[in-house]
């Protein structure tokens, strides 16, 4: 019996090679293709990979449990990769890694193969991956092996081969960078992207509308949070209310993008050593986001949001460099998952024109005292009692001028 492999598949080019190139060598080639929300024809995928000589193809759906155990407990952390970056795609890869073992273990293999690059994230991130969900996964990665690279030095050496294979190949001209989009979001990089001297061309994005092309009146939405959850979001404009999770995205994707709501454009530290371009859109995400952050501001305690604030950029370079499920991810996940119980209440927020503005936040659970924080009425608080709090503060303070020759 051949040994069977099960491939990570998307139906594009170095995929279909690498399909016919693992059945070449002998193996029975598995197709798994992960529906993470990416705008294709997944019935055309799975055609496309059996003509390319798969045995079996699964098609999974993945987006709920993406939003529910991976967008959300991101969100809980406020993660954002090195203070821009919304993880859009580094949220995905373990939820797919996660299932290509599932299903590894469903036709008792453990041979897994992928076809992410050399230079980039994708390769770790998957690979951390199975060895979390598989400790004796055996890995093909291509992209890494000898006798790939000194087959396919290029776009055109698999081009030929794809000719030679009869696997079919989409005619259709290749865009001048590269794309990966998810529910989440769609990122570019590459080709023409490489140079960050240069602006990013209009045309690039797809996701988000220009500034100048939004619409020129405020969108007002309202979210509902549990625990820090988001439960429902209503537009005061229509009346339009959602509350299934994956709706929810899909809607603040759309209303992001008529509001040109999300555009990054980043030279960021990939986690082998490289500095690399991206360009991302992320439209519904960032709504969600800034909407969270605005009521943890009413209703969380101050120390523990300080301390959450402390992490939340470990946390990010954690789903950045694919360490989710990793012992310290899981314990920072607890700690996150503590700081979110009483973010609950509304909040509502007012986009125009690439902004998200706070419009207004309300909480059963709120420590804002709006008698304690006036300007115009003492409500309880004795300034006097602050004279000795900054004389205790200031002690050490004093202690180091002293010793820095500042006393008289």
């Amino acid at each position: 019996m051949k040994e069977k492999v099960i491939l990570a598949y998307s139906g594009g080019l170095d995929t279909s090679v690498i399909l016919k190139w693992l059945s070449n060598k002998g193996f029975d080639v598995i197709a798994y293709v992960a529906d993470v929300g990416q705008n294709e024809d997944f019935k055309a995928i799975e055609e496309k990979a059996y003509a390319t000589g798969a045995s079996k193809v699964y098609v999974e759906d993945l987006k709920k449990p993406l939003v529910t155990d991976y967008i959300f407990p991101a969100l809980k952390a406020n993660t954002i990769y090195e203070g821009t970056y919304m993880l859009g795609t580094s949220l995905a890869r373990p939820i797919i890694a996660k299932r290509h073992i599932e299903i590894a273990k469903k036709e008792g293999t453990k041979y897994v193969a992928h076809g992410a690059t050399g230079k980039g994230n994708d390769q770790v991130r998957f690979e951390f991956g199975y060895y979390m969900n598989m400790p004796d996964v055996k890995i093909i990665s291509p992209w890494k092996d000898e006798e790939w690279l000194s087959q396919f030095e290029g776009r055109s050496d698999m081009l030929k081969y794809a000719e030679e294979n009869n696997i079919p190949v989409k005619a259709s001209l290749k865009k001048p960078y590269s794309e990966d989009e998810n529910l989440i979001h769609i990122s570019h990089e590459a080709g023409i992207l490489e140079d960050p001297s240069k602006r990013c061309p209009e045309d690039v994005y797809s996701l988000t509308l220009s500034p100048e092309k939004a619409v020129d009146k405020e969108t007002l939405l309202t979210f509902t949070f549990k625990d820090g959850i988001p439960l429902s979001v209503k537009n005061e404009g229509d009346g339009t209310v959602v509350t299934e999770p994956v709706e929810m995205i899909k809607y603040l994707n759309k209303i992001g993008h008529d509001n040109a709501i999300g555009r990054v454009d980043m030279v960021e530290n990939r986690f082998i050593g490289i500095k690399s371009r991206g360009v991302y859109e992320t439209p519904g995400c960032e709504i969600l986001w800034k909407a969270h952050h605005n009521l943890e501001g009413l209703t969380m305690d101050k120390e523990a949001m300080h301390l959450r604030d402390m992490l939340s950029p470990k946390y990010a370079e954690l789903i950045y460099n694919g360490y989710w499920g990793a012992p310290e991810f899981n314990m920072l996940t607890a700690l996150f998952d503590e700081s979110q119980k009483f973010v609950t209440g509304t909040a509502t927020v007012a986009l125009y024109k690439g902004n998200v503005i706070n419009a207004g936040i309300s909480s059963d659970c709120s420590l804002y005292n709006e008698d304690l924080g006036s300007m115009d009425k003492a409500g309880g608080y004795h300034p006097i009692d602050c004279k000795g709090f900054i004389n205790i503060n200031a002690i050490r303070l004093i202690a180091s001028s002293v010793r820095n020759g500042n006393a008289q």
